[in-house]
């Protein structure tokens, strides 16, 4: 399932909702439902290199939030994680 590993943000569920006709603002007599099916608000959620403060690498999901708030510090990309080392 997705689910962010820091903040646990998993998929909502809630009603998509078919409605017809014109509203009464615009002329018409009125919007009428006609059907509510569930449905499922999903999360955006990426996979993430992150460093952990004992240096090592690992993949994990999270959440697009978490990223933007700065609770993930991304790992260096590989090529020059390998230059670091050697210089």
């Amino acid at each position: 399932m997705n689910t962010c590993a820091l903040c646990n943000k998993k998929p909502l569920m809630g009603n998509s909702i078919a409605r017809r006709g014109l509203k009464k603002k615009t002329g018409g007599i009125g919007i009428k439902t006609t059907g509510i099916t569930r449905r499922r608000f999903m999360p955006n959620i990426q996979r993430v290199k992150v460093l952990f403060l004992n240096g090592t690498v690992r993949r994990i999901n999270v959440c697009v939030r978490c990223i933007k708030a700065g609770k993930v510090k991304k790992a260096p990309h590989r090529r020059s994680y390998q230059a670091e080392k050697i210089s």
